[in-house]
């Protein structure tokens, strides 16, 4: 065996070729299988080509590409046996045959790496297997989203339960904190009501009962308005006002507010320049500030009542010296209804009014608080650059010397006891009066009869305030409108006669209705 691949190297053997004495039925046979053959090899690296560059996004590539090549070249070295049948061309058989080993080398090569990549990708059948997998998983996940939405339905359900039951307990905070201080005001009314009846004949006493149920009817009315402003129903009356000037004035009341168990101190600077706010509100707002000092120092302290400019704003504030409010009763403080004193002792508006008095004015409410150090609450009101403020506030009462103005007026309320009343007021003043029970019998009348002025109560029956006198304009365009109401009904009176009606807020003095009617008769 070794002499024989030693005389085969040295070239003692020379290769025959094929035997052109075959048979014309076996060359032929050997022809069309190697075109057969080559033609299939040719086929198969145009597929291959075709699919890698419509899926360019197949891994392997490049092994398609030299996988294509090597099946290219063995096709190659089927059509050479062809050719080399008759024209014996062994050296370019040999140099396919070599390109041919070129490229199937590599390719076996690098074939074995790649064999567990190709292993890991999936079959058809785990393909449907992963899908069957996904569709139970997806529709697992759609139980579990119509048990999280049932859930959520309950849960909103539940909300909507704690809601109306918190609703319900602010209520009843708010009608506690109400009755009870409405019982006091009553109690004092109908007190001093009952002294002067009982003792007509003695004009100093009665003057100082009268005097007494007006400060409690008066009360009244700060209350009800207080009550309006944290609903945001309450007519504001903004003008441009000096803060600090307002504060000074407010020291007797003050004073007398807080009681002399607190040393009060009023301060404000000069030069605050002007802010735009209700001036009734905003001494409400201050003095329910300051009753929340006092109430958090129930020995007695200090109480500071300052005005100072802070950039663009006058800021108000009250600080005491009381037990102060932890993090979590600040966070709270502005709820409406929310209180910390006992029942009956405050409705929980107060901060939350004078947050509504702020708001309304373009500004902001400060709290401040440390437990056992005090409280410092703080209205941020912007200033406006006027010097209107300066100049004093024009008395709503009637001028001194003024003379009185008689002119006919229709009077129009449901209640008969109200009605007579402010009928009363009227005649007592000089005026004519014409009194209607509701708004069709005030239309008749103001058919058949002249007069100058309307005087109307808002909420009626069947027929409303607003709507009466919207009809009263269309029969008499030069009628002047005079509303008397205790109901939150500002914006509905506005809509309905164009802001071209006053309106005053129930209770009224007889002094505020006269000045009232004498500037809208002089208007």
């Amino acid at each position: 065996m070794l002499e024989f691949f030693r005389a085969f190297f040295a070239g003692e053997y020379a290769p025959h070729g094929y035997c052109l004495m075959w048979h014309p039925g076996l060359v032929w046979t050997h022809v069309i299988s190697d075109a057969l053959i080559a033609a299939a090899y040719f086929s198969i690296p145009i597929a291959l080509v075709t699919f890698v560059r419509r899926r360019r996004d197949v891994e392997f590539g490049k092994m398609f590409w030299l996988f294509a090549l090597f099946i290219l070249s063995c096709g190659l070295t089927h059509v050479m046996g062809i050719w080399n049948l008759w024209n014996g061309d062994y050296a370019a058989e040999a140099t396919i045959k070599a390109i041919t080993a070129a490229a199937s080398v590599p390719t076996a090569i690098l074939l074995w790496p790649l064999l567990p990549k190709m292993l890991a990708i999936p079959s058809p059948s785990m393909l449907q297997k992963k899908n069957d997998e996904l569709a139970e998983a997806l529709a697992e996940r759609d139980r579990l989203l119509e048990d999280l939405k049932a859930e959520a339905e309950h849960r909103a359900r539940a909300e909507a339960a704690l809601v109306q039951a918190n609703k319900m307990e602010a209520v009843g905070q708010l009608t506690g904190g109400i009755a009870h201080d409405f019982n006091n005001l009553l109690q004092a009314i109908s007190g001093n009501l009952e002294l002067i009846q009982m003792a007509p004949d003695k004009p100093d006493k009665v003057a100082r009962w009268a005097g007494n149920a007006a400060q409690a009817t008066e009360r009244g009315t700060k209350l009800t308005g207080q009550l309006l402003t944290f609903s945001r129903q309450q007519r504001l009356d903004a003008q441009e006002l000096d803060p600090a000037r307002l504060i000074r004035g407010m020291n007797e009341l003050l004073r007398n507010s807080v009681g002399p168990t607190v040393d009060l101190e009023v301060e404000a600077e000069d030069g605050l320049g002007a802010v735009r706010s209700d001036p009734t509100q905003l001494e409400l707002a201050i003095l329910n500030l300051a009753i929340n000092g006092r109430d958090a120092m129930p020995s007695g302290g200090a109480l500071k009542v300052s005005a100072r400019r802070e950039g663009d704003h006058v800021a108000i504030s009250v600080t005491d010296r009381g037990v102060g409010m932890p993090p979590e009763v600040v966070e709270r403080a502005l709820e409406p209804f929310f209180t910390t004193k006992g029942p009956g002792r405050g409705t929980g508006l107060g901060l939350s009014m004078a947050y509504g008095v702020a708001v309304a004015a373009g500004g902001d409410l400060r709290i401040e608080s440390k437990v056992g150090e005090g409280t410092t609450v703080t209205l941020l009101l912007p200033r406006v650059d006027s010097a209107a403020a300066s100049a004093p506030v024009e008395s709503s009462e009637p001028q001194a010397g003024a003379a009185a103005i008689a002119a006919d007026i229709l009077l129009c309320d449901d209640d008969p006891e109200v009605r007579s009343a402010v009928a009363d007021m009227l005649r007592s003043h000089g005026h004519r009066v014409i009194e209607a029970a509701n708004g069709p019998q005030a239309l008749l009348e103001l058919e058949r009869s002249v007069v100058s002025l309307m005087v109307l109560d808002f909420a009626m029956p069947n027929m409303n305030g607003a709507e009466v006198a919207s009809q009263a304009l269309e029969l008499r365009p030069g009628v002047k409108l005079l509303f008397l109401t205790g109901y939150a009904d500002s914006e509905a009176i506005d809509q309905a006669v164009d802001g071209r009606a006053k309106v005053l807020k129930k209770p009224v003095t007889a002094a505020a209705l006269t000045a009232a009617i004498e500037d809208m008769l002089r208007g």
